[in-house]
């Protein structure tokens, strides 16, 4: 159903969807598909809920903060539960979804607990007789939009700095994956946050996702997901009342291999850099460039291990990657596999669907890949990996830039001063230097270029959800 002012709803229009175990093909669920009519009950309740002197907007900021630990306490106590309910919806291993993915929700949530009474504004030596400071204010009504790929780590990262600011939120959770986002709801009720604070509406992008970008009374909206979507929300947000807006789009990362790289560990890493959660990261290393002198060992050894990577049903702990999260996302990458033959490059392991049902795709490994090919150019999302041959440091980081993305990029290296050259001449949001896929909560993210907007995270992701008022 939909949560809405901390009750549970139909969709007003009665209308359903099936939510489907992308490891068999069946139908977990039928859930409530919530669209316009609904995204106005939800906004309804929000602004209510934001009105000055609710119990909300009149509330102690460090017993916000108090409510936020609260919620990641419930979460903790079923994290069991929470982990297969992602790992049943979403199709990742169950031992990824326990180990990593919910315990970077409890740590997000605790850290933007922890900034709730310590994000505040100036006093300011104005020139003349005059007092003058600074408050931080919440925008208001926040619409949040987010992906599949994470469910729950999404939601954290979008609830903690909306919540922690004094904010009122009407999310919307992927059609794929509403199961996880849903069952947290019933937690934030049990947490004491006050009705309407939170509002969660599971649904499609055309009308609830487009309901809220185009909402007259959404002050903010935030979304995570592809960059062709992120174009039509900055359009529906300049079109209605030019609500403020972040977007954490997609990304063709380069992962730059240098041939004085430890090589036993850049191997590792560009393998976990790609095949990471099924290939399905808007951060993965898709674009793995490597030294020439030492391409042709490196090729050997990544196409080694991708062979050996086990695929298989998520619930067994031997397994390395489940299945692709819907039928959609399995044809696209399959469609993406025959344009990378037809292009020349060479097919060097994988490249067929790994099992009679579910969404598995065999670990794949292309080499010979040029720039200007489609698989070099656009966003795959899936398991397969791109390997490139470069000369000098000069070409590898014009060609690294030479994308519409900028969301993130490494360098693997045993020489510090190139690690400096290269991380400073790379277009993107995040560089990381002999490793990959290091996430905190302290620290931002985000995208340069068509990677998207604003940051999440840290310190800078709470700048997005308050007005500064002078």
């Amino acid at each position: 159903q939909i949560f809405i002012n901390n009750e549970w709803h139909d969709a007003v229009s009665k209308k359903t969807f099936p939510s489907v175990n992308p490891a068999t093909g069946e139908v977990i669920c039928q859930v409530a598909e919530g669209d316009k009519a609904d995204v106005d009950k939800a906004v309804k309740a929000a602004k209510a809920a934001f009105q000055l002197g609710s119990p909300w907007r009149r509330m102690d900021a460090s017993h916000r903060g108090k409510l936020l630990n609260r919620l990641a306490d419930l979460i903790e106590r079923d994290r069991a539960y929470l982990a297969a309910l992602e790992t049943l919806d979403n199709g990742k291993p169950y031992s990824i979804s326990y180990l990593v993915d919910l315990d970077m929700v409890v740590k997000c949530l605790r850290y933007f607990a922890g900034w709730s009474d310590k994000f505040h504004g100036k006093t300011i030596p104005l020139d003349g007789d005059f007092f003058c400071y600074t408050r931080h204010e919440p925008v208001g009504v926040c619409g949040q939009i987010i992906p599949w790929n994470f469910p729950l780590l999404m939601q954290a990262w979008k609830l903690g700095p909306a919540l922690a600011t004094g904010n009122v939120v009407v999310m919307k959770v992927a059609e794929q994956t509403p199961l996880s986002a849903l069952y947290v709801a019933n937690l934030i009720k049990e947490a004491g946050f006050p009705p309407g604070v939170v509002n969660i509406i599971p649904g499609y992008g055309p009308t609830a996702g487009a309901a809220i970008s185009s909402h007259m009374d959404v002050d903010k909206v935030a979304f995570t997901g592809s960059t062709e979507v992120g174009h039509l929300i900055q359009k529906a947000a300049a079109e209605s009342n030019l609500k403020r807006v972040t977007l954490e789009l997609g990304g063709k990362s380069p992962n730059i291999i240098m041939s004085d790289a430890d090589m036993d560990w850049a191997v590792d890493q560009a393998h976990f850099a790609l095949f990471f959660n099924q290939g399905q990261c808007c951060c993965a290393g898709s674009r793995t460039y490597v030294q020439e002198d030492i391409y042709h060992e490196f090729v050997e050894r990544s196409v080694e291990k991708a062979k050996s990577r086990v695929v298989g049903n998520p619930f067994d702990f031997k397994t390395e990657q489940g299945p692709q999260v819907d039928e959609e996302q399995f044809k696209k990458i399959l469609g993406y596999i025959s344009t990378g033959k037809r292009e020349g490059a060479k097919l060097l392991c994988g490249g067929n669907p790994a099992a009679d049902r579910g969404y598995f795709i065999q670990p794949t490994v292309f080499g010979d890949v040029q720039d200007n090919m489609t698989i070099a150019r656009e966003e795959i999302f899936g398991p397969v990996m791109q390997i490139l041959k470069f000369k000098t440091i000069e070409e590898v980081i014009e060609r690294a830039n030479d994308s519409k993305y900028g969301l993130a990029a490494a360098v693997f290296t045993k020489d510090l001063d190139k690690a400096n050259y290269v991380s400073q001449g790379l277009r993107a949001g995040t560089v990381w230097i002999n490793c990959y896929d290091v996430f905190g909560a302290q620290a931002p993210f985000g995208g340069y270029k068509a990677s998207g907007n604003g940051r999440e995270l840290g310190e800078y992701g709470l700048e997005a959800y308050v007005e500064v008022k002078n």
